[in-house]
């Protein structure tokens, strides 16, 4: 009994420490990010987006869209992005073996001819590819490659041998980016150039707003309450947790869906890898490494204005495949990069950012777990009065009660800071209907969601540990309408 009360107690001291240290950091995180957005405030009208519109000898960017099967919305997302406001940009759609009407919807409703496109890059691919077309209308800024299954990773490096632009900003065929987003994200490459290799901008959930010609018209929070919830963690984890981490030179994850880089910087790394499955993050880290170990200077940053929208998961289903894939993703990531871990050349990255991570993002599920488990074997003996825990001052049972309830409302607040945040610098939701039922779903993410989405990340840890098959899923979309 005794040995029992004392693990029970031991563990109970345990999950206070890293509840007090997590809840520090990430108060940290929220100054930065706070500093950061008020710095970016400052200087946005200052900024001379309008004249930089008309320069002629803007970078040169290509808008890659890798689709599989996005038949549904791909025409409003294609016309969408060739009618964004850049001074020189293209859009290179890849299709990825599709099996339905993809490449044929895209090349009937732009007019494309067959081409034979000449690749500007020599990175290797699985799949191979078939044909290329370019559009006869306006101003020829689209091309389609055509190409053999391969998975993700694998077109996008197929679109960057064939991207003619010294820019490559990845994006996915699903998402909606705002009529000024290029121009925001590149920016970094002009103010710094030479030093930013890669720039990363916000994501935001567009499930219940209204799209029109490719555009977010009217801006909503959804009416289920499984997307609106990932309303409020994106809504955290980009004016928060990237902003925060950009401020502090240690930004190591940009996504997938919509980010930006120096095309010779993807060259020199060798492109996107094809055997991991969180690929987007693993090629920051990668780039990181690279320079590092070269002893070369290059930042990632984080720009909080441009917005690419996206369709997410409204189905238990389909939200748990996503959050086990992109655990296991981070995982892999650590087993290939675990050298750069408390590494005093990788500077910043190897010695918060990646430190940080591995305590508080990837071992996380496994904490929150057999936290719960704990808090509801104390509970069960409490109530039963079980042979093993017969006296109430073997353990303080109301302390991991009040850590838990501690943990829950220190969550809620770093949301709520994050809705503040946007509603002062964006506000991107109006109307105070939206606003509050983005602060009930800051309430609802923690009771059940929050629980449930930590076994999901868990299950993603042990399949990345054990190294089963990688399934990417299949995440079954309303899509935005064709034009």
């Amino acid at each position: 009994m005794q040995t029992a009360a004392t693990v029970v107690w031991v563990a109970t001291v345990a999950f206070a420490v890293y509840s007090v240290l997590i809840n520090l950091s990430f108060l940290a995180l929220t100054a930065l990010a706070i500093g950061d957005l008020y710095a970016y405030r400052r200087r946005i009208g200052f900024a001379g987006y309008d004249e930089w519109f008309q320069d002629p000898h803007a970078r040169g960017v290509s808008v890659l869209m890798p689709a599989y099967n996005e038949a549904r919305g791909i025409v409003a997302s294609v016309q969408a992005m060739t009618s964004l406001r850049y001074p020189d940009h293209e859009v290179v759609v890849i299709d990825d073996g599709s099996t339905d009407d993809t490449a044929q919807r895209v090349i009937e409703h732009f007019d494309m001819v067959e081409v034979p496109l000449v690749p500007g890059g020599a990175i290797p691919t699985k799949g191979e590819v078939q044909s290329t077309w370019v559009s006869r209308r306006g101003a020829h800024n689209l091309a389609l490659v055509v190409k053999a299954n391969g998975g993700k990773a694998d077109a996008l490096n197929a679109g960057i041998n064939h991207a003619r632009k010294e820019l490559v900003c990845m994006v996915d065929a699903d998402s909606l980016l705002d009529p000024t987003a290029l121009l925001h994200v590149a920016r970094p490459f002009a103010d710094n150039p030479g030093r930013v290799v890669a720039a990363g901008g916000v994501i935001r959930v567009a499930n219940g707003s209204r799209v029109e010609r490719g555009r977010i018209t009217s801006v909503r929070m959804p009416r289920r309450w499984l997307a609106r919830i990932q309303v409020v963690e994106y809504v955290r984890a980009f004016l928060i947790g990237r902003a925060g981490w950009s401020r502090l030179g240690g930004l190591l994850i940009i996504s997938g869906a919509f980010g930006i880089f120096r095309k010779d910087a993807l060259l020199e790394v060798g492109g996107m890898a094809t055997d991991c499955i969180g690929e987007d993050a693993e090629l920051v880290v990668r780039m990181h490494r690279t320079l590092a170990e070269r002893r070369q200077r290059g930042d990632v940053v984080f720009v909080p204005e441009p917005v690419a929208w996206t369709e997410v998961p409204d189905t238990r289903e389909v939200l748990r495949k996503q959050r086990r894939r992109w655990h296991r993703g981070l995982t892999e990531i650590y087993l290939r990069h675990r050298g750069m871990l408390f590494r005093p050349r990788y500077g910043v990255i190897g010695m918060v950012t990646m430190p940080w991570f591995l305590v508080f993002e990837l071992i996380a599920p496994l904490v929150e777990v057999a936290g719960v488990a704990l808090l509801g074997l104390l509970l069960v003996a409490l109530v039963v009065e079980h042979a093993w825990l017969p006296e109430a001052d073997l353990v303080n049972v109301p302390a991991p009660v009040l850590m838990l309830s501690a943990s829950v409302l220190f969550a809620i607040f770093v949301t709520l800071v994050a809705l503040l945040a946007e509603e002062v610098s964006f506000r991107r939701y109006r109307g105070l209907p939206d606003l509050f039922r983005a602060i009930r779903a800051a309430v609802e993410e923690n009771v059940g969601y929050r629980q449930l989405n930590a076994w999901w990340r868990l299950g993603g840890l042990v399949e990345a540990l054990r190294r089963t098959a990688h399934d990417w899923g299949d995440m079954k979309r309303q899509g935005f309408g064709d034009p």
